[in-house]
């Protein structure tokens, strides 16, 4: 007996120096946008698109492809303590991080 496989169409978008696979549905913690929450965005740096066993890679980014995407909110992460020192010298130093971030829900992958 053959298996029915069903293969989600995904996408490698790039935004904020990093790249994410994402799926439609997804919900996904990227670098700070400069957009408010229940606002549209749309991400035009495309690397790849997949699904249905066929693979289309950019070079560098795939013609005609975006990914639609709501915004759900901005926030700030857990905070991270920095802490350097120098042993044997007498000096150190400790920082605290909260790194800004955007959480978007991903809508739709326009191929």
């Amino acid at each position: 007996m053959k298996r029915q496989v069903h293969f989600e169409m995904y996408a490698v978008i790039e935004t904020g120096g990093k790249q994410y696979q994402v799926n439609v549905g997804d919900d996904v913690f990227i670098e700070k946008l400069d957009v408010e929450a229940d606002e549209a965005v749309t991400f035009d740096k495309v690397l790849a698109l997949g699904g249905d066993g066929k693979t289309v890679i950019g070079a560098p980014y795939v013609e005609g492809a975006t990914v639609s995407a709501k915004v759900v909110k901005n926030g700030k992460a857990k905070k991270i303590t920095v802490f350097t020192y120098k042993p044997k010298k007498g000096e150190k130093r400790k920082l605290g991080h909260r790194q800004p971030y955007t959480k978007v829900k991903i809508e739709a992958i326009n191929a």
